[in-house]
């Protein structure tokens, strides 16, 4: 018996082995030509290979996303965090020289990533255009699409309303879906009619407006970088009573364009009449805060003289460029003669201030005239006080009474070396101070009007007196309408994506009445009042009814 159930089994066996190495033939109808039996290759399992055009679509694909649009915005931020950290040489070349000199070990690192010129470096210009790219090809097709839904009808109504939001029934017959069209009109819903039935869709504007945010981001950063390119910005410090024209040689800093020159610039002239500061005097909290600014000045242009003012956030426009009043300080006006008597120094000298009270450091280089090149650094004080330790401060930032301190060096200047050096700064490596703090004799004190000697018999100083100075800044900007109009876009756009709902409402004529119901598209917490607010209008209690949002399509 277990013979014969051997043999019996062994055609079987031998048919099973033959199964599994068997090649279907092309006529099989059980399986598909193209099957292969056994493990799949590693190509199979791959996948197919892209090729150039294959890669350069998956590409696209990848940098025209909104997740690679938000990641590059984010990346545009975090770029923009080393310009508002680090002095730049377009708003502040002075602060430059100022933290090189500081950090001389970093200065190779400034240099590697350009910190000083963050906006203008290939890397912030490199992740401005991926920006702009990846937004455009992202919001164009986007564009293409609402503008087909805007234009599609309404979806046909769905067989079983009961599955969706808010589903009830009304009294009603299909003599009452027109109505029914009627009142959803009356409530800004584009309908459609399907038989005894009639579908409703409204809130188009929330996708417009996210079309819109997307779009004012693109028209701010072309805006912004169409500015930087066709602008310029340049600042004068200017002295009461002294101008300047607006050309290269009178400025003390220029910055233009990629498409702009010094020839292109306005011509046009100020002249600073005055410099008018108001400060508190009255709250005993705050005295001696400034409250308000004003230059009075003169511009000439095309030959015709006329009379301007610039206050703080007032700038005056002139041939289409905004000047501004940035700064102040004071100026002292200081005349030096030598041993014989021949004046050798007659300047006004603006000290920059260093606090709030309006203490000024200066800065007087000699190096001509005397018996030896002389340097002078000290402080103004608009209004001096002697402390306990024998220095002195001011007290308040007005002329109540102006002292000036000076410490006076001998030596090297340094100017002869072909090295260019900041009029604010005195380099005493190779000096020797004669009088000050660290020398036998003390600083010298003078007041308005008076003359005191100077060390060693170099002759005398004196201080005639003191005027204001302002530091105008003169900027053009030829997108600043796009820059605005964008950004008004921008937070409409946002707006109306975040507060306009979506929604789909349906009415249908069945046995039982009408039936009711609704659909949003994203989250709608409004969209079961919205069916009941349909109902109750169909049923004819709208002076119950709950007021609708404002109607958008």
């Amino acid at each position: 018996m277990s013979s014969r159930s051997s043999d019996a089994e062994a055609p079987k066996k031998a048919t099973a082995k033959t199964a599994k190495v068997r090649t279907p033939s092309a006529g099989d109808p059980l399986r598909p030509s193209d099957h292969v039996d056994g493990t799949p290759t590693t190509e199979s399992a791959g996948g197919p290979r892209l090729g150039p055009v294959g890669w350069a679509r998956f590409a696209w694909r990848q940098l025209t996303s909104m997740r690679t649009a938000i990641v590059l915005l984010l990346m545009l931020a975090l770029a923009a965090v080393p310009g508002s950290l680090v002095p730049q040489r377009s708003s502040d070349p002075n602060g430059v020289i100022a933290v090189r000199d500081a950090n001389p070990d970093l200065v190779w690192l400034y240099d590697a990533l350009q910190l000083h010129d963050v906006y203008t470096s290939p890397w912030f210009s490199a992740i401005t255009i991926l920006l702009l790219v990846s937004l455009v090809g992202c919001v164009i097709p986007r564009m293409r699409h609402h503008w087909a839904a805007m234009r599609a009808r309404p979806p046909k109504t769905p067989a079983r309303l009961s599955r969706l939001v808010g589903f009830q029934t009304v009294p009603g017959t299909a003599a009452d879906v027109e109505r029914a069209e009627g009142v959803l009109k009356r409530l800004g819903y584009r309908t459609e009619r399907y038989g005894d039935s009639v579908s409703a869709e409204r809130g188009y504007l929330r996708e417009t407006g996210n079309l819109i945010f997307h779009a004012s981001i693109v028209v701010i950063v072309v805006a912004i970088v169409a500015g930087s390119g066709f602008g310029f910005q340049s600042q004068r410090l200017v002295v009461e009573g002294e101008g300047f024209s607006l050309s290269g040689a009178s400025l003390d800093t220029l910055n233009t364009g990629q498409w702009v020159s010094a020839d292109d610039l306005p011509a046009f002239g100020i002249h600073l009449d005055d410099l008018d500061v108001v400060y508190e005097t009255e709250n005993m909290n705050a005295i001696g805060q400034p409250l308000d600014f004003t230059a009075f000045v003169q511009v000439t242009e095309d030959g015709d003289t006329h009379p301007g003012q610039i206050r703080i956030n007032e700038p005056l426009r002139v041939q289409g460029s905004d000047l501004y009043l940035i700064s102040n300080g004071y100026a002292p006006e200081i005349t030096v003669t030598n041993a014989d008597g021949t004046v050798v120094f007659d300047e006004i000298v603006p000290f920059l201030a260093q606090d709030n009270e309006m203490t000024s450091l200066g800065v007087v280089k000699l190096p001509d005239g005397l018996a030896e090149q002389v340097g002078l650094q000290g402080f103004f004080y608009p209004s001096a006080a002697q402390l306990e330790t024998g220095a002195y401060a001011s007290y308040y930032p007005d002329l109540l009474n102006p002292l000036l301190s000076l410490q006076v060096y001998t030596g090297d200047l340094g100017l002869d070396d072909g090295v260019p050096q900041s009029v604010y700064q005195l380099d005493t490596e190779d000096m020797e101070q004669v009088a000050g703090r660290d020398s036998a004799e003390p600083a010298l004190l003078i007041g308005p009007g008076e003359t005191v000697a100077l060390p060693n018999g170099l002759g005398t100083i004196s201080f005639e007196g003191i005027r204001r100075y302002a530091v105008i800044d003169v900027h053009r900007d030829v997108t600043q309408g796009w820059v605005l109009g964008g950004a008004i876009a921008l937070v409409a756009g946002l707006l109306s994506s975040l507060l306009i709902p979506r929604r789909r409402l349906w009415v249908k004529a069945t046995d039982q009445g009408l039936e009711l119901a609704g659909l949003a598209r994203g989250e709608d917490p409004r969209l079961e009042g919205a069916v009941d607010d349909l109902a109750r209008r169909l049923r004819g209690d709208d002076a119950d009814a709950e007021p609708e949002p404002p109607r958008s399509t």
